[in-house]
């Protein structure tokens, strides 16, 4: 994987886990990648034209610019703490941004795929979507406003991509995942494409069109080009050929935007489409999508504050699997956390520490290397590789705590803390120490805080980030003869 994009988000909106859901997910999986050797740039950014921006700013006496200055700090917050590790953050109000949006712009003009127009009709603010009246009463009745809107307008001629579109699909199985995902997406394409706005002239927050300055660019044409501004697009021809085409992770919600409208844009710009799109379902909350009317936002620090942030980055890719809606649950949480973090790896950090403490000096022996735990940590691997690969961290989680329970289950047979000092002892502690050295590196994606502390505490140098499968989990790699160190709980207990 060369390049992972989240979608760009919307700085009047605040942070919440729904965002960050996207977001932790795609970091996992970029960590991952970088683990397995793979050279991997990972973007994400903010959307900062367009009409909401435009009233917020009017409504608070600045800017819409300075009003962007202000909100997207929320977002830099939020991924800071959530560590997040893109390597770039892209905001749709940068000059870099402007240079694409035209030159894209431009060359779809000059192949004839845009033309003037008049629009009439309805348009939901709050999404920035022209939409149609069978659509209304779902979005009223989430308090999304729907206002009528007639205006001048350029329009891009999506209805002649529709033939294109279902040939690339047909060429590409692997395009949009998961399948669920595609065939929703063809279902679209098939019921006949009908070309779309692509101008405002009613606001002037936004960028110019090239060949009609009294025209801003509209939110889709501006926002989805942002993957092509970060990848150096137009300026660096030999740094874009290197990066391009991209992954991107996105919500089910702007489907239709990706997975359509943007591949046509590309078509008509003569750039190849992106690799795949990878596209996930809503976190619900009581059932309901989350939503500033229905009031059930969440906001991941308040989250944070009690789980710390591993705790929370690791109950949502182990509990929320990728692609259909998840549910999400304090309760459910705090259940995840106590049963996987506390009781399964603490626990077998906290005792592994402990004995080695007690019965080998501080000093942790190397394993058997005919070990039973080396087929299980074997297997480990091959399922978490496969999982990472089909973009499933829950499964991949899953197969790895398969490994912690199996060493926790080692060690109550064995009940080391009885024996006395010796070869025995000492080839099962070397057993477990070698299954933290390898979850610290399989876990990494999802808790990399958490298993920095693991690889510190067992007397390994560096960061199990800098590790590269599959040789590094290749049973007997912990050497022994380290100082091991127990610390503080990794993952206190939490009182439901």
């Amino acid at each position: 994987m060369r390049y992972l994009t989240t979608p760009i988000y919307y700085v009047n909106d605040v942070p919440h886990i729904g965002n960050a859901y996207t977001t932790v997910t795609a970091d996992a999986l970029a960590r991952w990648h970088r683990l397995c050797g793979e050279e991997t740039f990972f973007l994400t950014g903010t959307d900062e034209h367009g009409l909401k921006v435009q009233q917020a700013a009017e409504a608070n006496g600045v800017t819409p610019k300075e009003w962007a200055d202000r909100t997207v700090v929320r977002f830099r917050e939020i991924w800071d703490l959530l560590n997040i590790s893109n390597d770039d953050f892209i905001r749709t109000t940068e000059p870099r941004h402007y240079a694409a949006v035209k030159e894209v712009l431009q060359r779809c003009y000059d192949n004839g795929d845009i033309y003037l127009g008049h629009y009439e009709g309805l348009y939901s603010v709050a999404d920035e979507a022209y939409v149609t009246p069978d659509e209304v009463p779902e979005l009223e009745r989430q308090g999304r406003k729907v206002i009528e809107m007639k205006e001048e307008n350029y329009f891009f001629k999506l209805s002649k991509y529709e033939q294109p579109l279902l040939d690339w699909y047909e060429s590409h199985s692997g395009f949009v995942q998961p399948t669920i995902r595609r065939n929703e997406a063809l279902g679209f394409i098939r019921q006949g494409l009908r070309d779309f706005s692509i101008s405002r002239t009613s606001i002037d927050w936004g960028i110019p069109l090239p060949w009609d300055a009294s025209h801003v660019t509209y939110v889709w044409f501006d926002a989805l080009t942002n993957y092509l501004t970060a990848a150096g697009f137009p300026d660096d021809e030999a740094r874009f050929g290197d990066m391009w085409p991209a992954v991107h992770m996105i919500g089910k919600d702007i489907l239709r935007f990706h997975c359509i409208y943007w591949p046509a844009m590309l078509m008509s710009a003569g750039i190849e489409p992106p690799t795949s799109v990878l596209v996930h379902g809503f976190l619900t909350v009581g059932g309901e999508k989350m939503s500033k009317t229905a009031l059930n936002q969440i906001a991941p620090a308040d989250l944070v504050a009690d789980f710390g942030v591993d705790g929370y980055r690791y109950h949502f890719l182990r509990d929320q699997p990728f692609g259909p809606d998840g549910a999400f649950s304090y309760e459910g949480m705090v259940a995840r956390y106590n049963a996987d973090l506390a009781n399964n790896l603490g626990n077998l950090l906290s005792r592994v520490a402990t004995v080695v403490g007690t019965k080998c000096g501080g000093v942790g022996p190397a394993p058997d290397p005919n070990s039973a735990l080396g087929e299980k940590a074997t297997v480990a691997l091959d399922a978490a590789t496969t999982a990472w690969g089909r973009v499933a961290p829950s499964i991949a989680l899953e197969e790895t705590w398969r490994l912690i329970g199996a060493a926790n289950s080692h060690l109550e047979n064995h009940e080391p803390w009885k024996m006395e000092p010796g070869a025995d002892l000492e080839r099962i502690m070397g057993d477990a120490l070698e299954v933290l050295r390898i979850v610290a590196i399989l876990a990494y994606p999802a808790i990399p805080a958490s298993s920095d502390t693991i690889w510190e505490r067992i007397g390994l140098a560096g960061s199990p980030g800098d590790a590269r499968l599959p040789g590094a989990t290749q049973w007997g790699g912990y050497p022994g003869g380290l100082p091991v160190v127990k610390g503080d709980a990794l993952f206190p207990r939490i009182k439901a």
